[in-house]
């Protein structure tokens, strides 16, 4: 049963404030669901690679030429979405502390994927942001 359009608004208001209130919190709830979707993904795209080679092997031994070439079609796609699945990140630490910027290793990503900047840029940010920490 879908929510109502009030129903709707309230969740969306909810979900504002506890992402105002306690970002880090809601951070580290947005990226389990999206580290688990992302597991998932990686298991079925393994086993679609698995079938898709039994298929490609059976097409070879039957000599029927579409049979292989369907095979490793689905080798293909499943190869595709495991890989764009594991580059997203199996493990939601690498999700939660980015939106904090407190921690080093989040701070570079932040600021490449924000500024867009060559990397020579972002190693001179990375390098500031060292000398400024130690200066504390």
């Amino acid at each position: 049963m879908p929510l109502s359009d009030e129903e709707a608004r309230l969740l969306h208001q909810l979900e504002q404030s506890l992402a105002a209130e306690d970002p880090d919190f809601a951070s580290t709830l947005r990226g389990s669901k999206q580290a688990a979707r992302n597991r998932r993904v990686v298991v079925v795209a393994g086993l679609g690679f698995i079938i898709g080679v039994v298929v490609l092997f059976s097409g070879a031994v039957l000599a029927q030429t579409w049979l292989g070439v369907g095979g490793f079609v689905i080798m293909l796609v499943a190869a595709y979405f495991f890989v764009t699945a594991w580059r997203s990140g199996l493990t939601g630490s690498d999700d939660a502390p980015q939106p904090s910027g407190g921690s080093g290793g989040a701070g570079p990503k932040k600021a490449s994927k924000q500024s867009g900047g060559s990397f020579v840029d972002r190693m001179e940010q990375r390098w500031q942001r060292r000398q400024d920490r130690d200066d504390l």
